[in-house]
């Protein structure tokens, strides 16, 4: 894969692709993560899923094997390094190579059964449990985040993240400052998360 590979490379916060772009060729992130977006007429973000180290995108799979553009934003979370394997050699590796081909519809069905995962939370998982899931998630003591980031993460208005973040704070679950919740009753948060 590698000898017809060029790297990769994007800053934090670069976007990779918008929706409409065609797609260039199978992308192996090598380090650094990428998140994925669906992004609404009004602005809002929805977020379907991150790219880690070793993981290759959804939708870029998806795009390379139906010919369709992306329907989505791919931006740098952190920096980034990696691989990208241009179209002609990936069917060509595709059609060739049989542990390549596993490994490219081994990946793409976990992503496709943790988006399935994701949808399942956003529809039937209330705001509170999802919110308490994200901060979990994302720390033991203290998430560095905004609530417009969180808002995204949970899959709500900045505004739903902004009362139930401050319903916590009255239960004496969290404690808010700015840019940062800091953790303070994780048992109640558990339990939160696990819709008990």
């Amino acid at each position: 894969m590698t000898a017809a590979a060029m790297p990769l490379s994007a800053p934090a916060g670069a976007v990779l692709f918008h929706p409409g772009d065609p797609c260039r060729g199978f992308v192996m992130v090598g380090t650094g993560t990428v998140r994925v977006d669906l992004i609404a007429e009004d602005g809002h973000a929805l977020l379907l899923y991150r790219v880690a180290t070793g993981e290759a995108c959804l939708l870029t799979t998806a795009c390379l094997f139906s010919g369709e553009a992306y329907a989505a934003e791919g931006r740098a979370e952190t920096a980034v390094e990696g691989l990208l394997l241009p179209q002609p050699a990936f069917d060509t590796l595709v059609a060739e190579s049989a542990a390549f081909r596993r490994f490219v519809l081994a990946g793409f069905g976990a992503r496709i059964a943790a988006l399935m995962a994701r949808i399942e939370a956003l529809s039937f998982r209330s705001v509170d449990r999802r919110l308490a899931e994200v901060l979990l998630a994302r720390g033991t003591k203290e998430v560095a985040a905004t609530q417009a980031e969180l808002a995204v993460e949970v899959g709500t208005a900045r505004e739903v993240v902004t009362r139930r973040l401050n319903a916590l704070a009255r239960e004496g679950l969290v404690v808010l400052g700015r840019g940062t919740v800091a953790l303070r009753d994780l048992a109640a948060l558990r339990g939160l998360a696990e819709g008990s």
